[in-house]
């Protein structure tokens, strides 16, 4: 299901038919948003439990230790988004590698936040030199992987940091390649790497060439 916003931008997206395709999450893949988060927490007496990916019951109160409720949780992230995405620092490699692959073929960066944010999304990528189109979507991401690679004659890629979204890819959109983008080590270490991933790796250094090839 692609929500109506996100179907919206869609709608408008241009691909050129002759290039192959990339779509590249953001979040910890291209900026840094685990440790500008975590800066965020730490401003409120919060701090982050690194014992599993997910945020729900990972946010915690610095005096007594106690997890913080969703709704919480929510409001949290939608504040730190609306605060603090434009000054989001890029990682180390993301912007050549994209720029590069951008010479060849479609980028389209697809990302989860608030769609409050996207404007702020799309300056912050600009200011590190990526002006590529931008999608902004809520909930799994297979489906809008989907409907960008349908058609598609050229090889497609997603890649992404999360493991649900990236078997939320393979489910809805399994002729995709896929590259699993674990750059914090703090999260890698619990993940069990999947069978149907073309590779995975915390290193622009080691996905650039690999994607390359996947594309041609």
């Amino acid at each position: 299901m692609i929500q109506d916003f996100t179907r919206d931008q869609l709608a408008e997206l241009s691909l050129k038919k002759d290039r192959p395709l990339v779509i590249c999450d953001v979040d910890e893949v291209v900026v840094h948003f685990t440790s500008a988060f975590e800066n965020y927490l730490a401003e409120r007496a919060l701090y982050l439990d690194t014992s599993s990916f997910a945020l729900s019951g990972n946010i915690r109160r610095c005096e007594g230790d106690a997890s913080l409720p969703q709704d919480e949780i929510m409001h949290l992230i939608d504040g730190f988004f609306a605060a603090r995405t434009e000054a989001l620092e890029a990682i180390e490699g993301a912007v050549d590698a994209l720029l590069t692959l951008g010479a060849t073929a479609n980028v389209v960066m697809l990302t989860n936040l608030p769609h409050h944010a996207r404007d702020k999304r799309i300056a912050n990528l600009r200011g590190h030199g990526l002006d590529f189109p931008c999608i902004t979507n809520n909930g799994p991401k297979g489906p809008a992987i989907s409907h960008l690679a349908a058609g598609q004659d050229l090889p497609a890629v997603f890649i992404d940091d999360s493991p649900n979204f990236i078997a939320s890819s393979h489910q809805h959109a399994p002729d995709v390649h896929l590259v699993h983008f674990l750059h914090d080590e703090r999260f890698a270490r619990h993940h069990i790497p999947f069978p149907f991933v073309s590779l995975t790796t915390g290193s622009w250094r080691e996905a650039l060439p690999h994607i390359q090839k996947l594309i041609g």
